[in-house]
């Protein structure tokens, strides 16, 4: 087969199989915790209580209360156990489409903001901002859709 051996092949298949399974426990270890903490909040009423808090941020830009928890983990952790979150309080379109707009302007602030500070860039200013056009884009999206 041209200098490739069937054993190449099936050892490259195995490293293949291996990563793989390695990343969906990874990702597995925040999806799931996630979409049950989201399930608990939901059925125990401190979701409602977290939701009212926040729906008149959120209403702005066209999502519900619920979203702000949503909002938080995203920018706290990272993209991923958002789809956990999303999962777990059944969102529109175009629900989702605004989450996911602002979160891909402002996620992972953390980890983000740390490596931005090795450039010199002013922290407070560069998350304010980041938040700041994430809302205005959330904005923005809901009067478009």
């Amino acid at each position: 087969m041209n200098g490739v051996s069937l054993y190449n092949i099936k050892i490259a298949a195995m490293r293949g199989i291996q990563k793989g399974f390695n990343i969906t426990c990874e990702l597995a270890r925040t999806v799931i915790p996630v979409y049950f903490l989201i399930t608990i909040l939901k059925y125990s009423g401190i979701l409602a209580i977290i939701a009212k808090i926040f729906e008149p941020v959120m209403r702005f830009v066209g999502l519900p209360g619920e979203a702000s928890l949503i909002f938080v983990i995203g920018n706290v952790l990272n993209l991923y156990p958002t789809i956990a979150a999303i999962a777990a309080l059944k969102m529109t379109v175009k629900q989702v489409t605004i989450i996911a707009v602002m979160l891909l302007l402002s996620h992972n602030l953390f980890v983000e903001t740390a490596v931005s500070k090795k450039t010199g860039i002013t922290v407070w200013y560069l998350v304010l901002l980041r938040i700041a056009l994430a809302i205005l884009s959330g904005y923005l999206i809901n009067i478009i859709l």
